[in-house]
Order: structure tokens, then C-alpha cells, then sequence
């Protein structure tokens, strides 16, 4: 195991936060890029996608709101605005767990599964032109036209 010096002096950074940082644009950069290219293509965001393909993947594409939670990294408040605007747009429908009567399940439509299979392409694209890519100049934000 290589050592790695913990704290630097005034002006000095460590190789681990130089790391981090390097972690932390390369993530910056990839939200944006898939953000972008599946509201462009599919007018979706990427929370949203990532909550359509996790049902997808399921045998009977729906899940526990905190099950969903877990796997695509929000917060129960910030996942029930993403659930909020996929039923909003009919493809998920919740409906209360018939196990526990205090969970919410989520189940995806019809619909939600045709447009994660027609997105999927698009984001497995984006992941393989940047995810091992060098780390370039980070993805600008996407200008609104009028």
C-alpha cells in the first residue's frame, strides 16, 4: 500500500485532494453531458432516466420508493420530485405496497419503458465517449433559446 502524505502546508495540495477534485469535475462533467443529451433527445433528466432504467431492470419493474432511493443515490425528497414528474408524465404510477401499508411502490408503465429502452442508447453513448476519456474542459451548460 503506497503512503500518501496527509496534510500539506499553506499553498500545497495533496495528491488526495487533487484526486478528489479530479473525481469531483469528472463527475460534474458526466451529469451535465447526460443531462443534456437526454433532455435533448428524450426530454428527460438524468435522475429521471436513471429511476426508469432501475425499474426496467427489475423483474416486475416496480419497487419500494426507499428501495429506489438506495440504488440511484438521492434523498427520499429529491426521488419523490423525480417520481412526481415521471407520473405526472405517465410512466410510472405509484400505488401503496400491499406488504407494508406505510410504503409507496413504484411501478413503470407501458410508456415509461418504451421511452427508457428508446433513451438507453443515448446514455450509453454519452458514457462511452466520456467516461474514460481525459477530462477535457467541463460540460457547459445548455443555452435556453427563446
Amino acid at each position: 500500500m503506497t503512503a500518501t502524505k496527509v496534510s500539506g502546508g499553506p499553498g500545497e495540495t495533496t495528491a488526495d485532494v487533487r484526486e478528489w477534485r479530479e473525481l469531483l469535475a469528472r463527475h460534474a462533467d458526466l451529469t451535465c453531458a447526460l443531462d443534456r443529451a437526454l433532455q435533448t433527445r428524450h426530454s428527460l433528466g438524468m435522475s429521471e432516466y436513471e429511476v426508469l432504467e432501475r425499474l426496467a431492470e427489475l423483474p416486475e419493474q416496480s419497487a419500494k420508493v426507499a428501495t429506489i432511493a438506495k440504488s440511484v443515490h438521492l434523498s427520499q425528497s429529491a426521488l419523490s420530485r423525480v417520481i412526481g414528474r415521471l407520473e405526472s408524465a405517465g410512466l410510472v404510477e405509484r400505488h401503496m405496497c400491499p406488504e407494508d401499508r406505510r410504503a409507496i411502490n413504484v411501478r413503470l408503465t407501458d410508456e415509461g419503458l418504451r421511452r427508457q429502452t428508446e433513451a438507453q442508447p443515448t446514455q450509453r453513448q454519452v458514457l462511452a465517449e466520456r467516461l474514460h476519456a481525459p477530462l477535457g474542459k467541463t460540460c457547459e451548460p445548455t443555452t435556453i433559446l427563446p
